[in-house]
């Protein structure tokens, strides 16, 4: 199906905006942005003037549909907290598309989230990258793994410190890091030795996970709030060579520049909580700002459900009121997430070969008054905002069903 969107105020987000531009969409790709856009024959046209045209927003550390809303224990797969070492499991097995959570992010103009496990263990398990409708989490599947969820601080500290065991301290946390990576050091050179005698070899799935860390094929997403966690993550980084990603990053902006010429980006957020722990105490909105006039590449999230998922934009909003460029402001939400999870070939702009996963808006998605009216992935229209009442178009319905 071909879909044009036309007569809106085009935002692609890395390029200047188009003022009663056109986006077309042909097999679920964006063909072409511009002006002048010709618009084939059986083209399904959707008129978007006096709305802003956007990509779908990108959520780069959330829980959707594995810390289930309003579900209490039956709902919550967010932390298998019975091993240190959780590099063997997958966020992906544990998703249920039908967490009201997907309906909310459509709502927020939110089409892809990369959903990860919790911050209980020091190494918590792989993430994936989904769009926010579908049946089942396979259809929803843009990358997977995304990358390996791995936490310092106080959580992982609590939780097996409650259980008597290691880790109890910071010190207990980053050996059983720097243990893990040992560990798969060894086995690559045990897996390695063996291909070249040709000789048989037992594979393990933690190590397997870890090895393609240290091989630079999975970035290590580093749960981490205090500049001195955060200054432990870099040092681990540099022990193994890995691609460092630090999530949350609340007292970044006290380490801004190291992290600028370490080129280590941070996502940060959720910055709509109140400071509840002790590692928290720098909260602030303010913190954006600062790290992206450093130089470090940004992203925001909600880490949902801590901060509802379309909330997103919102917390963009208020940066902005506290000092970040609204410009950067929105490529924190979109662009910025794309490519610091490796999705920038996919989603996070509108450019000719992305996925067509657009949103119109009602006005500036920074104003909040503004809201999606409209949401589009791959160039199916998967949320309408009409009526006084959004809806969620049925993910098991198929047309061919009434062939």
């Amino acid at each position: 199906m071909n879909l044009a969107i036309t007569s809106g105020y085009v935002v692609p987000v890395d390029g200047d905006p188009i003022d009663g531009g056109t986006v077309l969409i042909t097999n679920g790709k964006i063909a072409e942005v511009g002006a002048d856009v010709r618009i084939p024959e059986g083209c399904t046209i959707v008129d978007a003037a006096g709305s802003w045209v956007l990509p779908g927003f990108v959520e780069a550390h959330g829980h959707l549909g594995v810390h289930e809303e309003a579900e209490g224990w039956a709902g919550s797969d967010t932390n298998e907290m019975t091993d240190p070492n959780g590099a063997r499991l997958r966020a992906l097995d544990a998703i249920n598309p039908a967490d009201m959570a997907f309906a909310d992010a459509l709502s927020g103009g939110v089409t892809t989230a990369v959903i990860k496990p919790g911050s209980g263990n020091p190494i918590g398990g792989q993430t994936v990258a989904v769009k926010c409708w579908g049946r089942s989490v396979d259809e929803m599947l843009l990358k997977e793994p995304a990358s390996v969820k791995s936490a310092l601080g106080e959580n992982p500290k609590r939780v097996y410190g409650d259980q008597k065991k290691l880790p109890s301290t910071r010190q207990g946390v980053a050996a059983v890091i720097r243990d893990a990576f040992m560990k798969a050091q060894d086995y690559r050179a045990r897996k390695e030795a063996a291909a070249r005698e040709d000789k048989p070899f037992d594979r393990d799935g933690t190590m397997e996970v870890l090895v393609r860390v240290l091989d630079g094929e999975l970035p290590w997403c580093q749960h981490t709030h205090r500049a001195d966690d955060i200054a432990t993550a870099l040092r681990l980084a540099g022990e193994f060579g890995y691609r460092l990603i630090i999530n949350h990053g609340t007292e970044g902006h006290l380490l801004a520049d190291v992290l600028a010429e370490r080129n280590v980006p941070v996502i940060i957020g959720p910055l709509f909580t109140s400071r509840s722990k002790v590692e928290l105490r720098q909260r602030s909105l303010r913190n954006p700002g600062i790290l992206a006039r450093a130089g470090v590449e940004l992203a925001i999230t909600t880490d949902h459900p801590v901060v509802p998922i379309h909330f997103l934009v919102h917390q963009a909003t208020l940066a902005v009121k506290e000092g970040l460029d609204a410009a950067e402001a929105l490529r924190s939400i979109t662009v910025n997430p794309a490519r610091i999870m490796g999705l920038d070939d996919r989603v996070g702009a509108l450019r000719p070969g992305l996925d067509g996963d657009v949103v119109i808006w009602s006005g500036d998605p920074l104003d909040v008054m503004s809201r999606a009216l409209r949401v589009f992935i791959s160039g199916r229209e998967v949320y309408t905002y009409t009526d006084g009442e959004g809806v969620m178009a049925d993910p098991y319905y198929r047309e061919s069903h009434n062939r």
